[in-house]
């Protein structure tokens, strides 16, 4: 079974608050559930610490995902206990502060990395905020073993990254249609919060379920470029 994990905090240091704030009259965080939530996985996740949970659980039940909290800092921790609690033997690592996510690459990243029997898998090209990072649960599990540095833990995935001698590594380049290295889509500022309020107007003449395909957002993406450039002074 593979559990699609969103992890997600209230509280940010660059912008506070950040999960909540709107995004076309709803809280960011579940535009990410409802982009997220447009694929079929078996089991779909709010991993939050006890301190969101207040705020994100009628969010999570609105999308139709199931909440689960764990330590705040120790993300790892946070997504062994998914694992534990779900059964699942893969997951697929997503954060709340892309709302641009590419859903339909990271089910395909998913079904790849599967396929091949990858222990993490994660591509290369897209977007910076576009994609996941898929996960075998047993290699999670051995990282929560192994970790001691808190980037580690934090970070959920370094440990693996870094021992490419422990694990089997799928890291291939996006395919031409996902690939968008130059544009920034993840919210980790002011900035970045305003110009995704555009971003998401501008993908709002589109279906909803087409406002979370990577060819649609790399392509409204460039048009919010081109048009932010023509108005410069």
């Amino acid at each position: 079974m593979t559990a699609l994990v969103l992890q997600a905090r209230i509280d940010s240091s660059r912008l506070r608050d950040k999960a909540l704030l709107p995004l076309e009259g709803q809280p960011m965080i579940l535009r990410v559930m409802e982009a997220l939530g447009s694929f079929p996985w078996e089991a779909k996740i709010l991993a939050c610490p006890e301190d969101s949970e207040v705020s994100f659980a009628p969010l999570a039940e609105q999308a139709g995902f199931t909440l689960i909290n764990g330590p705040k800092y120790d993300v790892l921790k946070r997504y062994c206990l998914v694992i534990r609690k779900t059964g699942a033997d893969r997951i697929v690592r997503a954060t709340g502060d892309n709302p641009f996510v590419f859903t339909d690459a990271a089910f395909a990243l998913n079904s790849e990395a599967s396929a091949l029997g990858a222990d993490y898998a994660a591509y290369s090209g897209l977007p910076y905020g576009a994609g996941v990072e898929c996960v075998s649960s047993a290699a999670l599990l051995r990282a929560e073993k192994g970790a001691g540095a808190d980037e580690e833990r934090e970070h959920v995935c370094p440990y693996l990254y870094n021992h490419p001698e422990l694990f089997f590594l799928h890291r291939p380049t996006a395919p031409p249609v996902w690939q968008g290295a130059d544009l920034r889509i993840t919210v980790d500022t002011k900035d970045d919060y305003e110009r995704a309020r555009l971003l998401y107007t501008e993908l709002l003449s589109l279906p909803p379920e087409k406002r979370c395909l990577g060819e649609n957002i790399i392509a409204a993406s460039r048009r919010f470029v081109g048009k932010a450039a023509d108005n410069k002074p």
